[in-house]
């Protein structure tokens, strides 16, 4: 008798009284539910046909489906590793690695005598890492720098535990043989990784809930005005001391105790005309000298 599987497409035939079977494998109805333990056994058959069959034959796809239906229990193995980056990408880690297991598949064989397991889940793995390396980052930085942050991370906890603290940059940059330069870039860009919303909660409110709390976007620091001022005295500074004594006292009366020119002319006893041509001139070779510094 012939029958018709809706699964793969392939058409099985059965023996009067033998086993359903597809060309020379035995027919699996649910190779999902195929235990572990049976399904490396079972693998390797199916892996024996697979190399001699034609490839886009029925037999063909039919060993090969099976082989990704029966390990894919390597794949749910391999994505728990990355459980920790959220329940939502779950479905997506499995799919991802799901197609490395295709790979590990149309890429083995038995010649090289080493378990099927063992072979697949690098592939596996490389797979899912590649996925969280293109994806996951919340703003786009050079694969270098991509690859430089997995590196300090290694790197800062083996010597985390070594010296029982956290590494400082040179420590780092000795352990990787790079920079400090080269460390401080990997370090800064390792914040494009993850993002938070203006209106994450910092802290729960005073009645427990996070609704009440303050947001992020209202604890955040930004540009003190004053600060330009306060650098600009410090590099005002040099400039003053090293003008004369009538010009300096001239400033500081204007500026300091903010007089009038009329009345900085009687207290020095020159025309309040004077006392504007030397503030102008004054004025302007600080400005001179606070231009070239910058």
């Amino acid at each position: 008798m012939t029958a018709f599987s809706a699964r793969t497409g392939e058409t099985r035939e059965q023996a009067t009284d033998g086993p359903v079977r597809v060309g020379d494998l035995p027919w699996i109805e649910d190779a999902g539910k195929v235990a572990p333990k049976d399904a490396r056994v079972v693998s390797k058959l199916f892996f024996d046909q697979l190399q001699v069959l034609e490839e886009g034959t029925h037999e063909y796809q039919y060993a090969r489906n099976t082989l990704i239906e029966m390990n894919l229990s390597l794949v749910r193995f391999a994505s728990r590793r990355f459980r920790t980056r959220g329940s939502g990408e779950m479905d997506d880690v499995v799919q991802v690695g799901t197609i490395g297991l295709i790979k590990a598949i149309d890429r083995f064989d038995l010649s090289r005598e080493v378990e099927f397991a063992t072979f697949a889940v690098p592939y596996i793995v490389g797979e899912i890492k590649r996925f969280f390396r293109d994806t996951s980052w919340a703003v786009h930085v050079p694969r270098r720098l991509q690859e430089l942050r997995v590196n300090l991370a290694k790197a800062k906890e083996d010597l985390a535990a070594v010296l029982d603290r956290d590494p400082t940059v040179r420590e780092l940059a000795e352990q990787l043989e790079l920079s400090e330069e080269e460390v401080i870039e990997g370090l800064v860009a390792s914040n494009g990784y993850t993002a938070s919303s203006l209106d994450t909660p910092t802290e729960p409110g005073e009645d427990g809930q996070s609704r009440h709390a303050r947001a992020l976007v209202d604890v955040l620091g930004e540009p003190d005005a004053a600060m330009e001022i306060v650098e600009d005295l410090q590099a005002l500074a040099p400039l003053l001391s090293g003008l004369n004594d009538r010009d300096r006292t001239i400033i500081e009366m204007r500026f300091g105790r903010e007089l009038t020119q009329a009345q900085i002319g009687n207290a020095l006893g020159i025309s309040q005309m004077q006392v504007s041509r030397l503030l102008s001139r004054v004025l302007t070779t600080l400005r001179s000298g606070m231009l070239s510094n910058n």
